[in-house]
């Protein structure tokens, strides 16, 4: 028998039980369609961290007070007993491979100009800021140098905050009350879209002695260092680690986080949770897979006379597994087919629906998704398919 007729033969099984087969097939559906719509989730998310994180720059480095092993917002947020201090930041800015240092003081505020206002996110920082960030002022001109203890008198307006006050007039050299402190504008940023929620359009730049003043801090929320290249992140970080403890009276109150190990554990984490969601996922094909071996068995049962006469007219023991076998597969893999379409168009339906929702189906969860139903199939169809051949032809023809 050759294969295509093998596969017409049990193509035309499966034709003559037509619910039986969907129900066989369904489970499998169900399993494939959930793993890979958790998967592009779980993908999606990862892809949109990835690109929010490195559109700063893959050499910069967040300093944090407090050891802690997962990120933390201190300062106005909750206060903390570490303190980091911008003469910490102007010490670090000598130490050799760092390029940029950023002090960071932040907190919310209402901005009020041109008969406007609304409460945004205020961050406190230096000259050095848009090149470590790589931020880009669109008109006039961002922070300048100046001594970082300084109370400076000016501001830089994200380009949302400046429309919302101003339309589309130029703000420059107009002033705004910001906390109640008179600030002139000195320049606009470019758009620079959001960062994990923060919307980076809708804020304001100003110095950061300014921001510690006006926001009564007495400590920096973050120090940002841009090392001078790739190869200089680890003996940067070393330097920084030291240079702090020798600061902080020898102990290491503060916590260093580089991009590569922050993406590092966020992907850890994604790769848990895709695990684990893909397991309840893979639950389904487990069903699916009892479904059709229970299927398969009962079908055998049903056919001893067919498989009589076919072993009456000379087919040969390997043939009939083979037949069952592959019957088998067919359910498995037409179900994990359909189960994959299910999945692919849930997965455009959200990026329809909710355009913010990170989507991304890789190409392994592809080819994964039909793998498993391929195995799902052989091992659900081996044991009735062993049974159907180790039937004896005349005990077969007996069965009516």
């Amino acid at each position: 028998m050759s294969v295509v007729d093998l596969v017409r033969f049990v193509a035309g099984a499966l034709r003559g039980q037509r619910l039986r087969s969907f129900l066989s097939a369904l489970g499998v559906a169900i399993g494939v369609a959930a793993v890979i719509l958790l998967t592009s989730l779980g993908e999606g998310t990862r892809e949109y961290v990835v690109s929010q994180f490195t559109q700063f720059g893959t050499n910069l480095m967040g300093i944090n007070p407090g050891k802690v092993k997962t990120f933390g917002m201190p300062g106005v947020f909750g206060g903390t007993t570490h303190k980091l201090t911008v003469d910490d930041a102007v010490a670090i800015r000598h130490l050799p491979g760092v390029e940029r240092v950023v002090p960071l003081a932040m907190g919310q505020a209402r901005v009020e100009g041109n008969g406007r206002g609304r409460s945004v996110f205020i961050y406190g920082v230096n000259h050095e800021a848009t090149a470590a960030w790589r931020f880009t002022v669109a008109q006039g001109g961002f922070l300048p140098p100046m001594d970082p203890h300084r109370r400076g008198s000016f501001a830089v307006l994200g380009p949302k905050l400046a429309h919302e006050l101003f339309g589309d007039v130029s703000p420059l050299g107009r002033r705004v009350r910001i906390g109640g402190w008179s600030l002139r504008v000195i320049g606009v940023m470019a758009p620079k879209g959001q960062l994990l929620g923060f919307d980076l359009d809708d804020a304001a730049y100003i110095p950061v002695g300014t921001a510690m003043a006006l926001f009564n801090l007495d400590e920096l929320n973050e120090i940002d260092v841009l090392a001078a290249s790739s190869d200089a992140i680890q003996p940067v970080k070393e330097r920084v680690r030291q240079l702090l403890i020798r600061r902080h009276r020898g102990e290491e109150d503060f916590t260093i986080t580089t991009q590569d190990e922050m993406l590092a554990t966020f992907g850890r984490v994604i790769g848990v949770i895709t695990i684990a969601v893909s397991g309840i996922a893979g639950i389904s094909l487990l069903v699916g897979a009892m479904g059709i071996l229970t299927i398969m068995w009962i079908s055998v049962h049903e056919r001893t006379s067919e498989i009589g006469v076919l072993r009456a007219v000379g087919v040969p023991r390997r043939v009939i597994e083979r037949l069952f076998l592959v019957e088998a597969m067919l359910l498995a893999v037409g179900g994990g087919a359909g189960g994959l379409a299910v999945g692919l168009g849930l997965s455009a339906v959200a990026r329809v629906l909710v355009p913010g929702l990170p989507v991304a189906t890789p190409l392994f969860a592809i080819l994964s998704a039909l793998a498993m139903s391929l195995i799902v199939g052989v091992l659900s169809g081996w044991v009735p398919a062993r049974r159907a051949a180790a039937l004896d032809p005349i005990e077969a023809l007996r069965e009516e």
